[in-house]
Parts: C-alpha cells; structure tokens; sequence
C-alpha cells in the first residue's frame, strides 16, 4: 500500500492475509447449512463450529477489504493522474473481471449443477446472462465471487469526483477538520450509525453497494490524516472486545429469529452493524500495532494476492467437489480441501506470472 511518501506495511498484510483467508472461509462454508449464505457444493455434514467461525469472520473480512481497498485509491492518487488512474482500475479490475467471467466462473457453477444436468444441455447451453442475478447460481455469466472486483472497479470510478476533490487544499481542511473531530476514540464508533442505515437498505442483501461504498469511502479517508489511526491504535482493545461480545450475543439471540422492523430486531441490528465497525476497526488496529514490517514472504504475497482472490472459489469448489465424495469426517476432509484448493491457487499464480499476456488477464503488471 504506497503513498508518495511513505509505505503502509500494515495494510499490505491485512490485505493479504484477508485474501489468503477466502479459502478456509469459503471451504468452511462447504459444511455449514445455512439459506443466508452461498456455496456451490454443500457436504452431507453440518457443523455448527464451523458455521459460528465462518459467522465471527464474515463480520469483519469484507468491510476490511474494502477499507484497504479505499485506501488504495487514496495512494494511487497521489502518484498518478486522474486519466493513469482510470486506465490503471480498467485494466487490473475490470479486464479480469470480464476474463473471470467468460472463463473459469462458468466452471465453478457447472461443478455445482454438474449431478443434475441433463446431457443434452451440456456445458455451453448450461449458461445464460442474467443481470437481476450476481451470485452465479443458477448459471448466469455473472461475476459470482468475482463482485467484490465488481464493486471495487464501480466505486473507483463512480467515487472518483469526490475522491479527487478531497485531494484538493479545500478537501484536505475538510479532512483536516474531520479528523480533529474524530480524535476521541469512541468518535469513531459513531461512524457504523451510518452504516447501519446503509445496511437496512437491503440493495442485493448481504452485498450492499452503499454499505461497502461508505466502508471504501472510510478507508479513502482514513488513510489521508494519520490522526484516524491514532484514534483507531487508542480503540483497538475496546473495539475487539465489544466486537467479541455482539458475536456472542448473535450466537445466543440470531437476529434472523425476529420478526423485522420490531424493536428487538432493530435493537439487535443496530448492535450487529455497530458490532462488525468495531471489529473492523480492531484488525485495522491490530495491524498497525503488529504488522507494520516487512520481508520477502509479504513481497511475494503482494503480487499473488490478486490472482489468487480471482482463482480460489474455483480450485475450493473442483477440489471439495471431490473430497466431500470421501467417506471420512469433515475433521478430514476440511482440512485437506483447504491444504490443495491454496496450493493448487498458488501453483496457478506461478504459471500465470511468468508470461505478460496471462498477467494482464490475472490483474498483474506486466513484468519487467
């Protein structure tokens, strides 16, 4: 994560970690029953264990991304021209978004449907476009895992008046002036308030654009005046504990059991939201406070990380496809989808690095 001055290590890591993350999450997924969450293969078992971590993870992983994420536009700005900056998201976000799309995306769904499809149909006459759909499910060519890449390219773009405005003297005292107003930790708390509003929108469930655009917008913010991070290092310990607390109590008390718009679901929404700012800003602080390093394992992982976020759904779904077959405990199987499904990503980033036509369909730079 590069400024022109200065290079946030901390952010690199969390940044990487977060994607190295997707795996175990999303294999996870394979053995929990749950209607609120998408997997395209379910084994036979449910595990309760794995749904509570897989629960704990999703309350802070993708607002985290999406904080670093907008914090990479601010530091992108910095050293490039508003027309380098458009033809730089276009071509690392939006090309190989299109090329997940039109390639490796319709795998993954047919492994899904592949017991049930007639073979007649077949692999191509299996797909269609459908627009009302970004999930992929039913076999659309749509971004499936791919809509954080999705959101990531629209926000860049549709941000970017506001973005290059803040970068301007009348925005930095804007900025300025925010960020003294937020020096009192708990300040900060009061940001998932808003948050919560977007959330209660409902825009596409779980992948709300306005709720991840005010978390990238966040992050473009935070990361222009050290002094939010100040604040967030003196909440951190706070922040995870009241983040670690509303987790048990949405174990205990499943929002999903209330009937929406009364008071107890409002009260425990509003908890649930603030529960997952508090954490987010807890890993930001948690970073800063041990990750701000940096060695060849973070260098060569900062490259990998975009190729393997855009390859990992594929290599989890054909390998547990596979391994859910097996007559063994998911004590087993688990652990050995995780274990192939990240080296078989990282074998496929090593082949995909090496050729500068390959890199550019992957998210890559080309090589030097």
């Amino acid at each position: 994560m590069t400024s022109s001055s200065e290079r946030r290590h901390d952010l690199d890591w969390l940044r990487v970690l977060g994607v190295l993350l997707l795996v175990p999450f999303h294999v996870a997924l394979i053995f929990v029953f749950d209607p609120f969450t998408i997997m395209y293969i379910r084994d036979s078992v449910n595990s309760r264990i794995l749904a509570e971590i897989t629960g704990f993870i999703h309350l802070w992983h993708m607002p985290m991304l999406f904080m670093i994420s907008g914090a990479a536009t601010y530091f992108a700005l910095g050293v490039r021209s508003v027309g380098e900056y458009i033809r730089e998201r276009s071509v690392r976000l939006f090309l190989p978004l299109l090329f997940g799309i039109l390639t490796y995306v319709p795998l993954t769904i047919y492994i899904q449907h592949s017991d049930v499809l007639s073979l007649q149909e077949g692999y191509a006459g299996f797909f269609r476009i459908d627009l009302n759909q970004l999930d992929g499910m039913n076999g659309a060519f749509t971004p499936a895992h791919l809509w954080f890449i999705l959101f990531l390219f629209v926000f860049s773009l549709a941000g970017l008046p506001i973005f290059v405005w803040l970068r301007t003297e009348k925005g930095k005292s804007v900025i300025e002036r925010f960020g003294m107003a937020m020096q009192t930790p708990m300040s900060l708390i009061v940001l998932g308030i808003p948050l919560t509003l977007a959330a209660a929108t409902g825009i596409l469930g779980d992948m709300n654009p306005l709720y991840y655009f005010l978390i990238f917008f966040f992050g473009f913010v935070f990361a222009s005046d050290m002094r939010f991070q100040k604040s967030i290092d003196k909440l951190t310990w706070i922040a995870l504990a009241y983040g670690v607390a509303e987790t048990a109590i949405n174990i205990i008390f499943p929002i999903r059991n209330f009937t929406q718009w009364t008071p107890q679901w409002m009260a425990l929404g509003l908890m649930y939201q603030m529960g997952r700012w508090a954490l987010t800003l807890a890993t930001l602080g948690l970073g800063h406070r041990f990750l701000n390093f940096t060695n060849h394992i973070l260098r060569y992982a900062s490259e990998a990380a975009m190729p393997f976020y855009l390859l990992h759904m594929t290599f989890s779904v054909i390998t547990g496809y596979f391994v859910i077959q097996l007559d063994a405990p998911v004590t087993v199987k688990y652990p050995l989808i995780v274990v192939v499904a990240t080296g078989l990503t990282l074998l496929a980033y090593e082949a995909v690095k090496r050729w500068n036509v390959s890199r550019v369909f992957f998210g890559l730079k080309p090589a030097k």
